[in-house]
């Protein structure tokens, strides 16, 4: 029973040759296409930002003014390889990772 479906069917797959090959070709066209729009429109860019993020932290020096992600304005007073301490107001030093920087602001913003 089911060799004769199969003996029925073979010359039909026989017959159609490259065909199948475009068709499952075209089909994925489209999921390619999204794939490279998600690229361009939303990875790439946010893979820029993480770099630019990484270049200005570690570009921080002693008494660069910042606004970390918390919301707090400072000056960095000491830095260390993953912390550094940010004197937010007179007398009072806050220590905070370094990722935690969102900006460094002009010299005179933060008195």
């Amino acid at each position: 029973m089911f060799a004769s479906a199969f003996a029925q069917t073979a010359p039909a797959v026989a017959a159609s040759g490259g065909s199948d090959i475009q068709s499952s070709l075209m089909s994925m066209l489209p999921l390619l296409l999204m794939f490279g729009v998600l690229y361009f429109v939303m990875i790439r860019p946010q893979m820029k930002k993480q770099k630019e993020h990484k270049t200005m932290i570690d570009a921080l020096a002693k008494g660069d003014e910042i606004i970390t992600a918390g919301g707090f304005l400072g000056k960095v007073s000491k830095i260390g390889d993953g912390y550094l301490s940010v004197e937010v107001a007179t007398g009072v030093e806050v220590q905070m990772q370094r990722s935690a920087v969102v900006q460094v602001l002009p010299k005179g913003t933060v008195k």
